[in-house]
């Protein structure tokens, strides 16, 4: 049986590229009887308020319609923002160069926090290099992952 999170995926991503944008990502979180469903979509030339807007609205009729969460909502639509989350191997591969900042679902080589630079992907793992050293971070312990915006 598919994830809710999955299940959500499914469901909306047709939506989202209805509009012309890509669905970066999305994550689920339920505390209680409130559940919040962030969607972080993109556009080749930049996302506005009026993609985020196309998006929330038909996204919410299409929630209404198959009602996937029991109970209360909330729906979050946004660009990624300049410190742009990193979900997928491919995101990661598109990267590659930037500064990253990872945070890690349990302790892996003595430590969960990595920031450094993105040096590619092999396999499985993203490849960061931190203080000269390069570690091979399993992609399924990456708990959270950002670029490290520069101004």
């Amino acid at each position: 049986m598919a994830s809710k999170h999955d299940r959500l995926v499914e469901l909306l991503k047709p939506v989202v590229e209805s509009f012309g944008c890509e669905l970066w990502g999305l994550e689920y979180f339920s505390q209680g009887r409130q559940s919040t469903v962030r969607l972080f979509i993109d556009h080749p030339e930049g996302v506005g308020l009026t993609h985020c807007e196309q998006v929330s609205r038909q996204a919410s009729s299409v929630m209404d319609v198959e009602d996937p969460i029991a109970g209360e909502y909330t729906l979050e639509v946004s660009s990624p923002g300049v410190d742009r989350p990193l979900y997928t191997l491919e995101q990661f591969a598109r990267y590659k160069g930037e500064r990253v900042s990872i945070r890690l679902r349990s302790a892996f080589e003595g430590r969960r926090k990595f920031t450094g630079q993105l040096t590619g992907i092999e396999d499985e793992d993203v490849m960061v290099v931190v203080d000269d050293n390069e570690y091979l971070l399993p992609i399924d312990l990456i708990e959270k992952a950002n670029i490290v915006p520069r101004f």
